[in-house]
């Protein structure tokens, strides 16, 4: 069954989604205080609270603005929120694109579609998480938040921008036809500041190697099949790469349970294999 976590991160999603949309169009309040104001660059929960995108605030802080120490702070925040999580969390759980690109990878099975129409390295997310913290040195301008889809998308959905859906029509038609997963495995850079979270993140995909039968279910299913090296897991003792997005796709699927979600400190690594025996020698 690969449904549980499926619906949890929809639920995430709309919850997420809906205090937006409920504190813009319907007032909600907590206290006396907006619910939740802003968007998912920076925001404010019921006042109190500040939360900012960290990659956001890099991008800012790069222009040569001053920073308030309520963006800082926020970004702090969620830095560690993620960095416990596991890093790429956000990008399953809570990024309003990846509804878009999973249908796009549904869609793909559906009518059988297989390849893709041309090769991108997964390393090209970072060159332009790169690019993007230099333009916006030389700019003045946050870059990437100026043409981000996840920006365009979420305004889409709480304020009725319509030039963002034209942003999501294109990545759902790129990830259908040209690369599988093609927009979040190998071009967006926010996925790409978050797989360096990731990599010390506390939350895991635990691997119990001595349960393993290598049938390749999970890697059939991972958007980013990459991280399930099983021989580093098994050394790990867990699924180590920060491009693991925690998804949880491999858990239900895996026939023997080998996968789970645990902390860093849980996950054994697999005891060394003994070494070889000397062949013996004819008499």
């Amino acid at each position: 069954m690969r449904t549980p976590y499926l619906i949890a991160r929809r639920l995430v999603q709309f919850m997420v989604l809906m205090l937006f949309f409920g504190t813009a169009h319907w007032g909600w309040e907590l206290a006396g205080a907006p619910l939740l104001r802003g968007d998912l660059s920076a925001s404010d929960f019921a006042g109190v609270v500040p939360m900012a995108d960290p990659f956001a605030t890099l991008q800012l802080f790069l222009t040569g603005h001053l920073l308030a120490t309520r963006v800082v702070v926020g970004a702090a925040l969620v830095l560690l929120f993620y960095g416990l999580l596991g890093g790429r969390v956000f990008c399953s759980w809570v990024c309003p694109i990846n509804p878009v690109t999973d249908l796009a990878a549904w869609t793909r099975r559906r009518l059988g579609i297989e390849g893709r129409m041309m090769h991108l390295s997964r390393t090209l997310r970072f060159w332009l998480l790169g690019l993007g913290l230099g333009l916006s040195a030389l700019s003045g301008v946050a870059a990437f938040e100026w043409i981000s889809p996840i920006g365009m998308l979420h305004r889409a959905v709480i304020f009725g921008a319509g030039a963002g859906w034209i942003a999501i029509v294109g990545i759902f038609l790129f990830d259908l036809l040209f690369v599988p997963h093609g927009w979040c495995g190998h071009l967006c850079p926010l996925g790409a500041f978050y797989s360096l979270v990731g990599r010390v993140a506390q939350v895991r995909i635990g691997f119990d190697a001595k349960t393993c039968t290598h049938c390749g279910e999970c890697t059939i299913i991972c958007p980013e099949p990459h991280v399930l090296n099983l021989k580093r897991a098994a050394e790990a003792g867990m699924v180590a790469s920060g491009d693991c997005t925690n998804c949880g796709r491999c858990i239900p699927v895996c026939p023997e349970g080998t996968l789970s979600f645990a902390w860093r400190g849980q996950c054994e690594p697999a005891p060394p294999a003994p070494p070889a025996a000397p062949a013996g020698r004819n008499q």
